[in-house]
């Protein structure tokens, strides 16, 4: 018996009872726990997954990355146990006899271990085993779910036409039917989409929809159909197959119903539909319990039909309800934030535009599409609400300082009586929560209920510890909801409150309703009243909030403040109105910004660009204003560029604004044309002199002469334009790096220890002949060095000498040697001087124009 059944257990003799035991042992034994285990993985990971239905879904599901598991998530063990199952199939029960299998479940075991590795996203493993299936087991009935795991992983590795191409090879076989036929079409259609063949994605989906059998995978292609049309913008097919979705009812999972009732409610007619359908249909749905889960979405739709609708308060309240039924959609949270956002900002209030902003991004994915476009708007309304917040702060205080004493004591009496009536108000709030926790507080000592979130509107109540009892007589337990009055606490409580409000503390006894009695107890209560509010007024009294001149005092009194203050708002209101005509394109706005600044006293320099602002607004809007405007321009600045650019509109570019010449300069910059550069920024800055924006060229012409001249020159620019524009941007950049760069640079001595050394040749500029001929053999010399360290640059000095250097020689010594073999070798004959500095020096040299100096002592 036990030799028999040694010989069973080999896999090199090809026998009757071979193959089989070990084809049963494989297929129930190991495989069948790898499949279960496999099973469960998958069922795992679709109830994980969260579908996003903003986007095209994908045909299947996928367990996260490593990258993407959230603290304390942790892999699927599954799909381990399940390669390892797999594995050890492979492994222990394979029967490879003169190169033919022959146990008929190996190919099972490639197929199980392929998917497990799939999920774990070792996409190259898991192609290779599907690729052993497809070559060694041509007439396996797997080949095309092989065929179909093989294309899955493609599409992974963003091989999709490759992917398509096979697929379309396999679709060619008519005996493909059912199962195998639905899975290569979900395949293809996963494909198409991302390739951006959506036309090819519908006849696909619609034949894997057809083919599956699978109720949860046709509502799911379904779906994803009707996604497709929308993206095609074929509305009414679209709207047939979420109606299809829908009536699928039950067979459909709720997500699908709701987001498929979602997709058709976006194309609803807001100007002629059936509002009262419209709102029956999702009134009852919002009913539905089975619909709790999907509240957020629900009221998001809602609040759409309120907005595109203009009713702002209701669409508020609708998004507000959405972000409240703590939905796990991060994007629809986003999006109600977004829309909030919106709506403040279309009523110019910028600050709860801003807030609300600021809320979309916190819950928007960084590589959302929306993302940066929402960044870069909400830079521009903090901006706008900075400078609206100094215009406000300066014009109150600006405002108040004209006023004569008696006006300024009386605004502020008026003001205090304000404040009071809201402190008292507070109070009271205060003073009612206190006397409901001290009333419930004291049900709780009797063994009642305690409330959770004391206050809130609707206060979830629980057992109080210790008494965990429900009520004799088989009374509801704590927080069911019961109709009956006295099983609420709260209500309770409350009620108690409102009848010693009407009816004051009476004393327990027959007729309590007697006038007589409520006469004694109100007078009682008066009293106590007037107490309590004599020594509210004289703790109220005692505030120095509630004296005048707890606020006179704080008022600025030295002219100097108060003109500062009056620049720093008109300073404010140009750059809002610049925010709002660039940025924001609220010409409208622009214009009232700009039109303040004129009543407002403005300095000369914010004159004549205020007027050039306004002709821009106005022009071709209102022909009699811009005519005005530029008038003022031409007759009180007849030498100023912006008269210019009226008076020649056929010869002078008036679309050469100073942001064009500005970009223009600073791409010289940045390319290291220095040179040509230089002699630009002198013209501009004569050009734009007296002009606020002259500062970005100052700014721009110090970095030049930096360049040129060294660190002296940089330090005197950035000390000018810190001098003559202390209020701009640049004057606090420009400070910035006064304080940190500059004393680093000037810090930069000669002699500092150095890795590597270079050779320098000085050249005059321009020579362009010797110039190019000594690049020539420096690069040949480079290139047949065949050293990467080594590196070759065309250095800028100054307006007249470039330095070439060779980089990298490691030591002095060897760089002296190259240059002697430069001079030497028969294929270069370099005649030019060259000198070994060291790296560090160089810098200096750069850094403080030193080179004289130092090439004197070689």
């Amino acid at each position: 018996m036990g030799a028999a059944l040694f010989w069973a257990c080999s896999t090199k003799k090809d026998s009757f009872v071979n193959r089989n035991f070990h084809a049963v042992t494989t297929e129930y034994n190991v495989l069948f726990n790898g499949n279960e285990a496999l099973v469960k993985g998958i069922s795992d990971v679709n109830a994980s997954y969260t579908d996003d239905f903003w986007e095209i879904l994908p045909t299947e599901r996928m367990q996260a990355t490593e990258e993407e598991l959230k603290p304390g998530d942790k892999k699927n063990p599954n799909f381990e146990r399940a390669e390892t199952k797999a594995t050890k199939a492979i492994q222990k029960h394979s029967m490879n006899i003169g190169g033919y299998e022959k146990n008929p479940q190996i190919d099972e075991a490639y197929l199980m271990l392929g998917k497990a590795r799939y999920y774990e996203h070792r996409y190259l493993p898991a192609l290779e085993a599907f690729n052993y299936i497809l070559y060694k087991y041509p007439n396996s009935n797997n080949v095309y779910q092989a065929k179909v795991w093989r294309e899955k992983v493609n599409i992974r590795l963003e091989n999709e036409k490759l992917a398509i191409k096979n697929l379309k090879k396999s679709l060619k076989d008519t005996k493909l039917k059912g199962k195998d036929l639905a899975d290569i079409n979900a395949v293809l259609t996963e494909a198409y989409v991302k390739t951006n063949a959506i036309d090819s994605a519908v006849a696909t989906i619609k034949i894997a929809r057809d083919e599956t059998k699978v109720k949860e995978e046709r509502a799911r292609y379904t779906f994803i159909l009707g996604q497709l049309y929308e993206k095609l913008n074929y509305k009414d097919s679209a709207f047939a197959a979420f109606q299809e979705v829908i009536d699928m009812k039950r067979k459909s999972p709720k997500p699908y119903t709701i987001f498929s009732h979602f997709k058709q409610a976006a194309q609803f007619d807001f100007e002629r539909g059936d509002t009262v359908a419209f709102h029956k249909k999702f009134d009852k749905m919002i009913e539905d319990i089975e619909n709790r889960p999907h509240l957020d979405i629900l009221y998001h739709q809602k609040a759409l039909f309120y907005d595109a609708k203009n009713n702002d308060k209701q669409a508020i309240k609708y998004y507000n309800k959405s972000v409240k039924s703590l939905s796990q959609d991060k994007y629809l949270v986003a999006s109600n934030y977004r829309n909030i956002s919106t709506i403040y900002y279309n009523q110019h209030n910028f600050h709860l535009s801003k807030k609300y902003l600021d809320s979309t991004l916190i819950h928007l994915n960084e590589k959302h599409r929306e993302f940066k476009p929402l960044k870069k708007k909400l830079n521009t309304l903090t901006e706008v609400v900075k400078y609206q917040d100094i215009i406000k702060n300066a014009d109150s205080i600006l405002s108040i300082s004209e006023m004569s004493e008696s006006e300024k004591n009386e605004y502020f009496k008026k003001f205090i009586v304000a404040l009071k009536k809201t402190d008292s108000i507070k109070a009271k709030n205060l003073a009612d929560k206190e006397a409901l926790k001290n009333t419930l507080n004291a049900g709780n000592d009797k063994g009642g209920v305690t409330p959770v979130m004391l206050g809130s509107e609707k206060a979830s109540l629980l057992p109080t510890p210790g008494n965990t009892m429900s009520p004799p007589n088989s009374l509801p337990s704590v927080g069911t909801q019961s109709s009956f009055y006295f099983y609420n606490p709260a209500a309770v409580a409350q009620g108690r409150i409102a009848f010693q409000k009407k009816w004051g503390n009476l004393v327990l006894g027959d007729n309590w309703k007697s006038l007589s009695k409520i006469d004694v107890v109100q007078d009682e209560v008066k009293d106590d009243t007037n107490e309590n509010q004599d020594a509210n007024e004289e703790e109220m009294e005692s505030n120095p909030a509630y004296t005048t001149k707890f606020y006179t005092d704080k008022l600025p009194t030295d002219p100097k403040e108060l003109a500062n203050m009056r620049i720093d708002a008109n300073d404010a209101r140009f750059k809002l109105g610049e925010l709002f005509k660039e940025s924001l394109k609220e010409n409208q706005l622009a214009t009232n910004s700009f039109a303040a600044i004129l009543e407002n006293k403005p300095e000369a320099k914010l004159v004549l660009p205020t007027y050039y602002n306004l002709y821009l607004l106005y022009n071709g809007v209102n022909a009699d204003k811009a005519a005005f405007y530029k008038q003022k321009i031409i007759a009180d600045y007849p030498n100023s560029r912006y008269a210019s650019l009226l008076n020649n509109n056929g010869s002078y570019n008036i679309e050469a604004t100073a942001n064009s010449e500005f970009n223009s300069l600073y791409k010289k910059v940045q390319d290291g044309n220095f040179r040509d550069a230089y002699v630009d920024v002198e013209m501009l800055v004569k050009k734009y002199d007296g002009d606020e924006l002259n500062a970005k060229f100052d700014v721009l012409k110090a970095q030049i002469e930096g360049r040129l001249y060294g660190i002296e020159a940089y330090k005197k620019g950035l000390e000018k334009v810190v001098k003559e524009y202390p209020k701009g941007e640049e004057a606090k950049r420009a400070a910035a790096i006064l304080a940190t760069d500059v004393p680093k640079i000037e810090a930069m001595n000669f002699g500092t220890t150095s890795k590597t050394y270079n050779l320098i040749f000085v050249t005059p500029y321009p020579n362009e002949i010797t110039h190019k001929a000594l690049l020539d053999k420096l690069n040949k010399f480079i290139k047949d060095s065949g050293n990467p360290d080594i590196k070759l640059s065309n250095d800028i000095y100054d307006l007249k000498t470039n330095c070439i250097v060779i980089h990298g020689f490691i030591t002095e010594e060897l760089a002296a040697a190259n240059y002697e073999y430069l001079k030497l070798q028969k294929e270069y004959k370099i005649k030019d001087k060259a000198y070994v500095i060291s790296n560090e020096d160089y810098k200096v040299i750069q850094a403080k124009k030193k080179l004289e100096e130092v090439i004197s002592k070689k």
